[in-house]
């Protein structure tokens, strides 16, 4: 049923439910009013009122029931309609019955529509991840190795060598960058296969490429282990999640230190930076690297709480179910 039929509908039928009601209910009261009388001028016996008062009582409810018939067909067609397992066709109109009211038609068509477009959305998300893993990954992937070949080339000049130290890192922040939208953009099976990691083998194989890529700065990786401990989830989301704390912490630390530190039940990320202020969640002056680490830590129940007070340049991670490092 389009939106023209819809409107023809709600032209010929607007308000039939509240008039039908109504009508039961206006000869429920003549109903009952008539036996009232009758009974106050001893025209009819107390129990001959009271079982005419009864009936008319329940033949009211059974006429009000079978009005609300619609609205049970249209409640069970919602409950019985599940998101990416049922046809948006489930919901359409026409399955209503033929003397359903135009609100009721009205808003079935509604939820056909908001159905329709849910299951877009669904297989749009689904081929949008399906062709981004592998067109925007299979030429990074082409890149790093070309990159790589360029750089074990002896006649290559010292400008040249940063020139392919650039390109390789700029395809490595790249491919972090492509993992990241994927992972946000997957809803149903967001960060791949659940698994358990320990968090602080993850931790050292990130801040091995993070002093890979940052060869030739003045900034100092650093991993404290005070604790140890095992999660239970994504490792691939945890390690894109630390990444992104640890680029932003490079970026404020133009020189010095950048320290991530291992705590029961959490990591820290912080850096030396002179001067820096505290930053919230939904503060205007939140870093990209800031802000998809937020929207990680909002996906996977990871509280993320950054520059904590007294401390600046300072991003907390905490984990509210950890392992033992051996579970893993």
């Amino acid at each position: 049923m389009n939106a023209k039929e819809v409107d023809g509908a709600a032209i010929f039928r607007a308000g039939a439910f509240r008039r039908r009601i109504a009508w039961v209910f206006a000869l429920q009261f003549v109903a009952v009013a008539i036996v009232c009388v009758m009974g106050a001028y001893d025209q009819a016996p107390l129990p001959a009122a009271i079982a005419v008062i009864v009936i008319v009582t329940g033949l009211a409810w059974l006429a009000t029931r079978r009005e609300w018939r619609s609205v049970s067909a249209l409640a069970r067609l919602i409950r019985e309609w599940h998101d990416g397992l049922s046809d948006p066709a489930a919901l359409r109109p026409e399955r209503l019955p033929q003397d359903a009211d135009a609100d009721l038609v009205a808003l079935a068509y509604g939820l056909h529509g908001f159905a329709a477009r849910i299951a877009d959305y669904g297989q749009r998300e689904r081929n949008f991840t399906r062709d981004a893993s592998h067109e925007l990954r299979t030429p990074l992937t082409v890149i790093r190795m070309a990159v790589d070949m360029l750089a074990d080339e002896d006649g290559l000049g010292e400008c040249g060598r940063r020139s392919v130290r650039r390109i390789h890192r700029a395809t490595r922040e790249l491919e972090a960058l492509v993992e990241v939208l994927l992972i946000l953009a997957r809803e149903s099976d967001p960060g791949g296969t659940a698994e358990r990691f320990v968090v602080n083998d993850v931790l050292r194989r990130e801040l091995e490429t993070a002093r890979d890529l940052m060869s030739g700065s003045s900034v100092e990786l650093q991993l404290e282990e005070p604790a140890r401990f095992a999660l239970h989830g994504s490792a691939r989301a945890f390690s894109v999640l630390c990444w992104q704390l640890i680029r932003d912490a490079c970026q404020h630390a133009d020189t010095g230190r950048v320290v991530v530190t291992v705590l029961p039940g959490a990591i820290t990320v912080s850096h030396a930076a002179a001067g820096a202020a505290p930053i919230r969640p939904g503060d205007e002056r939140l870093s990209f690297e800031l802000a998809i680490a937020q929207r990680i830590s909002d996906r996977f129940a990871w509280p993320l709480e950054l520059h904590a007070p007294g401390k600046p340049g300072v991003a907390r991670v905490r984990f509210p179910e950890t392992l033992p490092a051996a579970a893993a």
